[in-house]
């Protein structure tokens, strides 16, 4: 994680400066008539990169073809067997669960925004209102089931085993004072079922193509999403194969701008945030706790084998 750390920053610092060598670039055309297909999971993430392929054609002359995926596990096997170059959708800690599983070679190529985990609810007005047996759904995968568990802890629900580290699981709960029921349901179904539960823990995206936002959630874990740890900022993956590609390489530079990052809260209603900041970097530089929130990962993927 700390070499993975200080390659997205070199990426997010590199970016800044060929942004200045822009009409080089464009003098030159080095990347016109190329051609890069990336995965996406959401009508606002394909809004955002809409926008980038806009920009990416007039820059660069680059042409973005976008594929719209409805789940969690195509982007991944599309981009692994090299059906799409770019994929935007995940978090660090989903990549690692997922190339763990799956015998995978994906890699972080850059940040791209952050973005809070939410509990809605259609009767229930505040998280202290929450009753005794009530049924929560939360995403079925191990990263964002975990994250979901790590927010209602925080949210002084429940209390979950330290040691399971950042994918605890509804097993490692030690404390569940109102014996809260968990239905775990694919991560993209669980907005549907809201109307059956008592409250359900939604991915922002998923949450947005529901018609609901951030100012409805009746908790989110982390009110400064700058403060999560580098594992749940989401990233652009690419096949390790093509790590090295100054083509997706530029792709990331054309993404990691001011203007994407005002789309970014156009499209999610002021939910998701740039990860690519200096702000960001800066925590994301702290090796220490980078080197703990690793181990925790790697752990925890062992003990989910």
């Amino acid at each position: 994680m700390k070499k993975f750390l200080k390659s997205l920053g070199v990426l997010s610092l590199a970016g800044s400066v060929l942004v200045g060598a822009t009409s080089a670039v464009q003098a030159q055309g080095e990347f016109e008539g190329e051609t890069v297909t990336v995965g996406v999971v959401s009508e606002a993430e394909e809004q955002v990169w809409e926008f980038v392929s806009e920009q990416a054609l007039e820059q660069e002359g680059i042409e973005l073809e976008l594929v719209l995926f409805t789940d969690y596990v195509q982007p991944n096997v599309a981009l692994q067997d090299g059906s799409t170059d770019l994929n935007a959708f995940q978090h660090v800690a989903f990549l690692n669960e997922w190339n763990e599983a799956n015998d995978g070679n994906l890699e972080a190529l850059g940040f791209s925004y952050i973005t809070p985990l939410g509990v809605y609810s259609e009767s229930i007005t505040s998280i202290e209102e929450i009753p005794e047996d009530a049924v929560i759904a939360i995403p079925n995968d191990p990263t964002n089931g975990g994250r979901a568990l790590l927010g209602l802890e925080l949210a002084g629900l429940i209390e979950v085993d330290d040691e399971a580290g950042i994918l605890p699981t509804v097993a490692d709960v030690t404390d569940n004072p109102l014996n809260i029921q968990f239905e775990e349901l694919e991560a993209a179904q669980i907005a549907q079922a809201l109307p059956d539960v008592d409250a359900a823990v939604i991915n922002n995206t998923f949450a947005l193509d529901a018609g609901l936002s951030v100012e409805d959630a009746i908790f989110l874990d982390a009110e400064n999403p700058a403060d999560l740890p580098d594992d749940y900022k989401n990233i652009i993956a690419v096949n390790g194969d093509n790590a090295d590609s100054e083509l997706f390489a530029k792709v990331v530079e054309l993404y990691q701008t001011d203007e994407v990052a005002e789309k970014l809260a156009e499209a999610s209603n002021g939910g998701d945030v740039p990860a690519w900041t200096e702000e960001g970097e800066e925590e994301g530089s702290d090796s220490s706790e980078s080197e703990e929130t690793t181990e925790e990962s790697e752990e925890s993927e062992e003990s989910a084998e």
